[in-house]
């Protein structure tokens, strides 16, 4: 082979490796993003029913348009509490909800309702965090932050 042609080899070498790592790296970040917008499809669903449970009368085990959240976790809104396995290397707690997406959390205040959804990466490292807090049952009591 002529000179030429080892430097466009090589040339072509040095191209295609490049390509295979912008394209690893634009996966990763794109894995990352639909991470976080399902998590934030997940905590808006959970402020849904929470504010669902909170117009729902006591009688069939609502909170019964209390001024406050006091009462409410995820066992009375319909979810699995605690740890379902799902994210090795980390473990949900006793009053935690725990999806494919991430583990989510409520924090409940006298006027305010929190949640706090974190995703994990293969090595337990938090890769998205994600939270919403509710002040009321309406749709615009509703405001979403992604870390």
């Amino acid at each position: 082979m002529g000179q030429q042609q080892l430097l466009l080899l090589v040339l072509g070498i040095v191209i295609v490796g490049l390509a295979v790592v912008v394209g690893i790296q634009a996966f990763s970040e794109n894995q990352k993003q639909a991470n976080a917008d399902q998590m934030v499809n997940d905590a808006i669903r959970i402020a849904s029913d929470a504010q669902a449970w909170k117009l729902k009368p006591g009688a069939f085990g609502g909170g019964a348009s209390a001024t406050n959240w006091t009462g409410l976790n995820f066992g009375q809104i319909g979810y699995t509490e605690g740890d379902q396995g799902l994210h090795p290397g980390t473990a949900a707690e006793a009053d935690q909800y725990e999806n494919l997406n991430g583990v989510y959390d409520i924090a409940l205040d006298a006027e305010e309702l929190t949640i706090t959804g974190t995703s994990f990466d293969a090595a337990g490292d938090a890769l998205n965090t994600v939270v919403v807090v509710v002040d009321g049952t309406t749709p615009a009591d509703i405001t979403t932050t992604i870390n």
